[in-house]
């Protein structure tokens, strides 16, 4: 089952009611093996759903609770070690952070006590993970104020380690692979492109896409790690560009071959979608201060809301 279907975000990061409100950003990470992927989805466990209902405990007494909007809607089972989010919240939800703990405890107030309280929640095994919390910079929007986003895939092949205590975000390939060859098909495969064939379609979106970095290299203990970075990625866009390096790697496609089948901008059977395990978002760019509001009016007015989804 394939859960990580973009969800609406129409209603995400407002209020729902006419109180003033301050915007927070949020830091998190999560080992999305059981998750749903991010977005809410009814019956299933997803990062967004743990996390909304962590934020009505700590809001019960405060109004509606409030929602999340996040950098990029990740699909199911890809982690995150530097996703960002952000929460809009009245002064009388921000006057509860203020308050002392249920045992009466000292602790951090203001915004920064918005991650020890979900955090709290959570518990400390927990596979998610709020790293911190601040007052967001006027004209802040997590997901449409966003640069780029960058992206890791780990594969240990024949020649590298494998290492069981990997194995939820390293995916074990059983040949050995040419990291030069993907390499070197990776970067052929940058600029702005129309990336349909390696997206999975979804009506009324736009798969154009600008890649601004793409490189493959081994690590201290041989397992091959993708970089990637993008202004944002389309669905499934990252798993199938590493499954045509990986192609590459085996000797079953060419660099300049991979080149075609972008150009051709139509799915292709000559190589296949990675799984979700190896991949971890691992950062997300935003321009200075000043810039943020103008940078998500532009997002906004390029692409359209269903557009800018930055999910794998």
């Amino acid at each position: 089952m394939d859960s990580g279907e973009p969800q609406t975000e129409a209603h995400a990061g407002e209020p729902h009611d006419d109180a003033p409100t301050k915007r927070i950003r949020l830091d998190l990470s999560y080992d999305g093996t059981a998750f749903s992927g991010w977005a809410s989805q009814p019956g299933l466990r997803t990062v967004q759903g743990e996390l909304e209902a962590a934020l009505a405990t700590v809001f019960r007494r405060a109004g509606a609770p409030p929602r999340l909007t996040v950098a990029g809607r990740t699909d199911v089972g890809v982690h995150a070690t530097g996703q960002v989010a952000h929460v809009d919240l009245t002064d009388a939800q921000l006057r509860i952070l203020n308050r002392p703990d249920r045992g009466g405890r000292p602790g951090p107030a203001g915004p920064s006590a918005l991650a020890r309280r979900l955090n709290g929640i959570a518990g400390l095994e927990s596979d998610v993970r709020v790293a911190s919390s601040a007052f967001a910079p006027e004209g802040f929007d997590a997901r449409f104020s966003a640069m780029w986003r960058r992206y890791e895939y780990r594969i240990a092949d024949a020649e590298a380690a494998q290492d069981p205590r990997s194995r939820f975000y390293t995916l074990w390939h059983p040949a050995s692979l040419d990291v030069v060859a993907m390499d070197d098909a990776a970067r052929a495969l940058l600029g702005l492109h129309d990336f349909a064939t390696f997206c999975k379609p979804r009506e009324g979106a736009t798969t154009i896409r600008e890649l601004q970095a793409f490189t493959w290299e081994r690590d201290a203990d041989g397992v091959l790690v993708a970089r990637l970075q993008a202004d944002a990625f389309c669905r499934s866009m990252v798993r199938a560009l590493v499954g045509a390096c990986v192609a590459v790697g085996g000797a079953k496609l060419t660099a300049d071959r991979a080149v075609a089948l972008r150009d051709a901008a139509r799915r292709s059977s000559e190589f296949i979608v990675m799984p979700a395990k190896g991949l971890t978002m691992t950062e997300v760019g935003y321009p200075p201060d000043a810039e943020l509001a103008a940078r998500a009016e532009q997002t906004r007015a390029r692409r359209g809301l269903p557009d800018q989804q930055g999910i794998d």
